[in-house]
């Protein structure tokens, strides 16, 4: 029999399940990899072991549900020259693309490593990562290859932007047939970047489409640059994400309430860009499902600080704490189509975020403190 693990005196237990809701002097039990009961600590049945949670608050597991990993180099000179007034352009991907192919397959994995290991040390339990940083066959693959040892939640997106030693319509029918085949095996998801200065929306629905018959989900980034095409293409072709929704048409806020596409906001991208921020309350108004992910990248956003971007989901984009913790935990978990994580209940996967704090309200109230105390993934505690 698999041993049993009480974690007991949690001050405020959130665990973002609509039946359990908050609970107040909490405890969680766990077995294995899962959690096998939640409630009032004066009722905790007996464990093999207790941990104390000295009256700390505890929340899921943060779910990032949008990052861009593996790469090499970084762009430190083009966020210095945009924070001295050159605006944000799509094509900087191209500085990473040149580094990123001339890395081994060892320095994108030292790289990305390190990344995951910040990643968990922020709270972060469940990531998605995205290739996007080789635009050529044989990079593609093997950034996907190496995403899949640190992530079941991987993403062929080669549709980042046209590498300019190839055609448009070239460059697209190499998306849709050999990378494609050869990315697919290494991936759950595809994505493009639908967007002024990457992919339009014909384009952008080739790609999606060439994925959706290999037999992977399909996620889009839109409207980061301005409204366009892209959120209303993702919906109809029933992704589970779009991403950024930084500049929504009120069709396209209409759409995304009608549909099960998570809008997923990356207030990271908007601090690092100097950029206006999405606006969350109008989404949220509306009946959107709204997650928060980082966008970690070395260009927009090279940030793995989930709890700076709930803070900026508070304090910039209009939610409530609430909404921000809910939108970077169950949120996030629906836009990775996942009902195993995102939640505290029985039969979910035992990853928990331990604040040093008295209540999730602290990640906005104390911007840029390190409040993650404990991180327990998968029914151990990692950090």
């Amino acid at each position: 029999m698999t041993a049993a693990t009480a974690l007991i005196g949690i001050g405020l237990l959130a665990t973002q399940d609509d039946a359990l809701g908050e609970i107040a002097g909490a405890a969680v039990v766990t077995a294995g990899e899962q959690i096998v009961w939640v409630g009032p600590a004066g009722s905790v049945p007996e464990a093999d072991d207790q941990v104390d949670m000295g009256g700390r608050a505890v929340v899921p597991g943060f779910v990032d549900s949008h990052a861009h990993l593996v790469f090499a180099g970084d762009r430190a000179a083009e966020f210095e020259a945009r924070m001295a007034g050159t605006p944000y352009a799509a094509g900087g991907i191209r500085t990473t693309v040149a580094a990123t192919r001339a890395a081994s397959d060892d320095q994108l994995r030292a790289n990305l490593a390190a990344l995951a290991g910040e990643l968990l040390r922020a709270g972060v339990t469940t990531f998605e990562c995205k290739s996007g940083y080789g635009l050529d066959v044989a990079t593609e693959a093997r950034s996907l290859r190496v995403a899949r040892e640190f992530t079941d939640e991987t993403t062929y997106l080669g549709a980042h932007v046209v590498p300019p030693d190839i055609g448009r319509d070239d460059y697209v029918a190499l998306l849709t047939g050999p990378m494609l085949a050869a990315c697919a095996p290494h991936a759950r998801w595809v994505d493009v970047f639908c967007e002024r200065g990457a992919f339009d929306a014909d384009e952008a629905r080739a790609v999606l489409t060439a994925g959706i018959g290999a037999g992977l989900g399909a996620r889009m980034h839109a409207g980061q640059l301005e409204a366009g095409r892209g959120v209303q293409l993702a919906v109809e072709l029933g992704a589970a994400s779009a991403d950024h929704c930084t500049h929504l048409s009120g069709d396209d806020v209409e759409a995304l309430a009608a549909s099960d596409t998570v809008a997923t906001l990356l207030p990271l991208a908007e601090f690092s860009t100097r950029s206006p921020y999405p606006d969350a309350r109008r989404l949220l108004k509306a009946g959107v499902q709204t997650a928060l992910a980082t966008d970690c990248n070395p260009g927009s956003a090279y940030s793995t600080s989930m709890p700076l971007a709930i803070a900026l989901a508070v304090r910039e984009m209009g939610m409530t704490p609430a909404q921000a913790v809910r939108a970077a935990t169950a949120t996030g978990a629906k836009a990775l189509r996942r009902n195993d994580i995102g939640r505290i209940a029985p039969g979910m996967r035992a990853d928990l975020l331990v604040l040093d704090a008295p209540s999730y309200v602290h990640l906005a109230y104390r911007p840029g403190v390190p409040l993650v105390a404990q991180v327990w993934q998968g029914g151990r505690r990692v950090v």
